[in-house]
């Protein structure tokens, strides 16, 4: 047997995907390339919002076809969700509207404007939700839920109580997946056995722990596509919103960082011995500065073309990663977390 005739090396790891609106489309191309390339195993996916969607599909292309029926079942969806997809035009109309809302235009900014006076049961009387539909008719739940080889955990909100429930794939439904994409000012919160959730970015965007605790691997890949650092200040009221909801999104994943962190420090000093504890090593693939290129206006184009650009940009930042640290992986964490985690002090 040559070198070329070799089996590829292959490494387990967690894939933790954040949620993002349309930029999840990034998402889907990380995901493209790492499933193309075929030297990881996937023990567990932790996703909110957009990216529990592409969680679900992810795992139900998996069931279906390994490795090449989730590559045909991400590009299904996205294809699905797209302006020019097979939507009716009144459901393409609220795609439109959920990945606007975010932005800064002046149309966007309308619709959030509409969306902040008046309550979902006015704004979408009928509670159509084209999301659940493309989800409802792609992902066989029942098939889903009977097996395990590889762990979901979707993050949503309690909203009498403002804490995480993480739902988990032998009990996985249609609701806990619209539950975490659930825009309060959209959608009415979706309710699973008489509790109300909305987003799971306003508590886990994504949430790691329950990759620590339920999964041997302590290898966990983020896939960010949310900036922690934004220069500038936000001047309109649509940017200053848009900021807001950024900041408020990455809280609590820089206090999950701040745990590993904490941990970590107590592992080396020898006090965590005899506990089930572990280090845990973080790895991020981001595009911070493509996707920074695409000004406010580009989250109004949810055209399948410009779901192709940012898979595009995901695959790259994905090739980018992996020739970089697939040796690394299994070995030691690649995400600076005392860098992440630095203060600011310009104030002193």
């Amino acid at each position: 047997m040559t070198s070329a005739d070799a089996p590829k090396p292959r490494k387990n790891v967690n894939l933790a995907l954040q949620g993002g609106g349309a930029h999840g489309a990034f998402t889907w191309g990380v995901l493209d390339q790492l499933l193309e390339d075929g030297r990881l195993v996937f023990d567990g996916l932790s996703g909110t919002s957009a990216g529990a969607m592409n969680a679900v599909n992810f795992a139900e292309g998996m069931r279906k076809g390994g490795p090449q029926g989730a590559q045909e079942q991400l590009a299904k969806f996205w294809r699905a969700v797209s302006i020019d997809g097979v939507l009716p035009a009144i459901q393409r109309n609220l795609v439109e509207g959920v990945i606007n809302f975010w932005s800064a235009t002046p149309a966007a900014t309308l619709f959030q404007e509409t969306s902040n006076l008046f309550a979902p049961s006015e704004t979408n009387p009928l509670g159509i939700n084209p999301l659940r539909d493309a989800i409802s008719e792609m992902v066989n739940f029942d098939a889903l839920r009977a097996t395990d080889a590889l762990k979901l955990f979707i993050a949503a909100t309690n909203v009498e109580t403002g804490k995480v429930r993480i739902f988990r794939r032998p009990e996985l439904t249609l609701d806990m997946i619209m539950a975490s994409a659930c825009l309060p000012t959209l959608f009415p919160a979706v309710k699973i056995d008489g509790v109300p959730y909305w987003d799971g970015g306003y508590m886990g965007n994504p949430a790691l722990f329950p990759l620590f605790n339920e999964t041997d691997c302590a290898d966990i890949i983020l896939i960010q596509i949310n900036p922690i650092i934004r220069k500038g200040t936000p001047e309109t009221a649509a940017e200053i919103m848009a900021r807001v909801d950024e900041i408020t999104f990455n809280a609590s994943l820089l206090h999950e960082f701040r745990a590993i962190d904490f941990v970590a420090r107590l592992i080396k000093a020898g006090r965590l011995a005899g506990t089930h504890h572990k280090s845990i090593r973080l790895h991020v693939i981001e595009a911070e500065d493509e996707l920074n290129k695409f000004g406010a206006a580009s989250k109004l184009n949810a055209d399948f073309g410009f779901f192709q650009q940012l898979r595009d940009i995901g695959r790259a930042a994905a090739r980018k990663f992996l020739d970089a640290h697939f040796d690394h992986l299994g070995e030691k964490a690649t995400l600076d977390l005392d860098e992440a985690l630095k203060s600011d002090t310009s104030g002193c």
